[in-house]
């Protein structure tokens, strides 16, 4: 069977030689790697992390959220998309989805907001584009920070842009193991203001300003005070090196998966009566290739007996009894009931 995901490995020529040289943690590759994600987003401000919870992490810190403070999400996400919010002790506040696209709508959001909304996280739906200028726009008005979600969606764009340089305050990446680049565990914060992205690699290194922690003697130094809380979140030669080695093939396993999301659109309707999953405002990069059905466990078996892995990805996180309400979002009950998402990988 056709797997929905597959992790990318290419040759890795150089890792024995770095598992060995002494240096496994942050170093040349973690700066090299950085210095891709900047030449590929153009954009400066970026910070590789250890893993996509402490990206999270790096965002909310950096951006001032405190515990208790309130923020709306959508639940139609990846758990690891939401739970670290929860468990910063952030108080979430579901909004509702747009059902033809499974992504925050924006008037869902503008209800939500009240005198307590600290921050409202965007999250772009297994790859798929949200209404980033409406919803950053919303932000503005209210003067709260927006955090596009970009789990699934490296190298996803929006009106000609790629997520991350839509202008949203923040945007944060996954580099697991079946996103569409690789680090094995990793993630990485996208800065649009100079102070935040100061700021955050401060916290992102327990605080610490390497200009001045150490002396003369390679001691760390008494002089050299710690002023924000922070975390040991910096990534490490080991993956930086996996990360830098994806970027050799990367357009040309995007351009293989829209190709085969072509082919999807073409074929589909010999399988029966689906929808395709809009993307009225950018092209999505494929990570999976969504489809609404009316029957979806019908839908979902369907495929599975003509070989392609099927599946409903995830379940809307209001369910949970761990984000305390569990709020009833007609939207979102009815995109989770009719979304299946098929194989739309590389390596079909």
């Amino acid at each position: 069977m056709i797997p929905l995901y597959k992790p990318y490995v290419p040759e890795l020529p150089e890792i024995d030689t770095i598992l060995h040289s002494g240096q496994l943690a942050a170093g040349k590759y973690t700066k090299e790697f950085e210095d891709k994600l900047q030449g590929y987003f153009s954009h400066e401000m970026i910070l590789a992390t250890s893993t996509f919870n402490t990206a999270i992490s790096v965002a909310i810190t950096s951006c001032g959220l405190e515990y208790g403070d309130e923020i709306i999400v959508s639940p139609m996400a990846c758990l690891a998309s939401t739970q670290p919010y929860a468990t910063a002790g952030l108080k979430i506040v579901w909004a509702d989805v747009d059902p033809k696209t499974g992504t925050l709508n924006p008037d869902a959001v503008r209800k939500s907001i009240t005198s307590k909304t600290k921050a409202v996280i965007h999250n772009h739906f297994c790859g798929y584009p949200g209404y980033i200028d409406e919803i950053n726009a919303i932000g503005k008005e209210f003067g709260i920070p927006v955090i596009d979600d970009g789990i699934e969606c490296f190298g996803t764009t929006y009106k000609g842009k790629l997520i991350g340089n839509c202008g949203t305050d923040m945007t944060v990446f996954s580099f697991n193991p079946v996103r569409m680049l690789t680090t094995v565990d990793g993630g990485a914060v996208i800065f649009n203001d100079e102070k935040l992205y100061e700021k955050a690699v401060l916290v992102r290194d327990c605080g610490i300003d390497r200009n001045t922690f150490r002396d003369e003697l390679g001691e760390i130094s008494p002089e050299c005070d710690i002023t924000f809380h922070g975390y040991s979140a910096t990534l490490s030669n080991v993956n930086a090196y996996i990360g830098i080695q994806q970027f050799a093939d990367l357009d040309a396993r995007l351009k293989k998966q829209r190709a085969n999301a072509k082919k999807w659109r073409e074929a589909l309707s010999e399988y029966g009566d689906y929808k395709v999953l809009e993307s009225p405002n950018g092209e999505p990069n494929y990570w999976v290739f969504g489809i609404l059905a009316e029957n979806k466990r019908e839908c979902i078996e369907k495929f599975r007996k003509h070989g392609f892995y099927a599946s409903g990805v995830h379940i809307n996180n209001n369910i949970y009894s761990v984000f305390g309400s569990k709020a009833t979002l007609p939207g979102v009950q009815e995109f989770y009931d009719s979304f299946v998402a098929l194989p739309c990988g590389w390596w079909m």
